[in-house]
This record gives structure tokens, sequence and C-alpha cells, in this order.
């Protein structure tokens, strides 16, 4: 069976391996994957992830951040979906809880956040928000 929403199943992941605090997920892994990654890593949401190459099939690991035992993503929830995506342009951009979280772009200069869209006048379609 094919997986319709790679995304969405990224995210779910996520927030399912924090319900039981578990250290790191897996799952397959896409280009669009890895950037969404990147775009945590660098927010600070994540720990890190690594490419695993698998006797099967290449698998990604992000690793999960956790403060005083809590997980630092209080939130992850994907927005644009297969059957509506949800684009905007650099002017209509969300701000997500007034700032404290981030909205997840993909670009024409590749996956970044808000304030960076923003910054550099992009907008494109909104693959989810983070706080």
């Amino acid at each position: 069976m094919s997986m319709q929403d790679p995304i969405s199943d990224m995210f779910s992941r996520i927030r399912n391996a924090q319900m039981v605090c578990k250290d790191y997920t897996t799952m397959p892994l896409t280009k669009m994957k890895m950037r969404i990654a990147q775009v945590l890593q660098d927010e600070g949401y994540i720990n890190g992830f690594s490419e695993v190459a698998d006797a099967e099939k290449p698998t990604l690991m992000i690793t999960l951040r956790y403060h005083n035992e809590e997980p630092v993503i209080a939130t992850i929830s994907r927005v644009s979906r297969p059957g509506l995506r949800v684009y905007k342009g650099s002017d209509e951009l969300p701000e997500v809880q007034d700032g404290l979280g981030i909205a997840i772009i993909s670009t024409s200069k590749g996956v970044m956040t808000d304030r960076r869209a923003r910054e550099l006048n992009l907008g494109g379609e909104v693959l989810g928000y983070v706080s």
C-alpha cells in the first residue's frame, strides 16, 4: 500500500514518539523530509537527524529533544495536504502563536521558516505549523 501523505506521516511519527518519551523516531527517507528535519534542527525543535543506510530502504532517524522531561515540540500539525494545497504570498504568510512557533514553508528557494521566507520576500506552500 502506498503512502498518500508522507509529510503528515512524518509529523504523526514525531508526535507519537514524543507522547511516549522516545529518544528518536525513524521513517522512510525522502528529500522533503530531510529538508523539514533540517529546519526543525536549525530552529532547535529536534537534536538532530541522520540517514540510516539500511539493506532494503534508506531511513531517516530523528533524535527528539526534551526540556525538563517535556517535549520541546508542543504541537506539530499539517496545513497543506494532497487534497487541498495551501499557498500564501510573502505578505500573507501566517505567524504561529504570535511568532513563538514556526510555519514551515516550501518556497522556490527551498524549505524554510515563515520568518526566513518573509526576509527573502518569498511565498510558497505552507507545509505545517510547529510550536
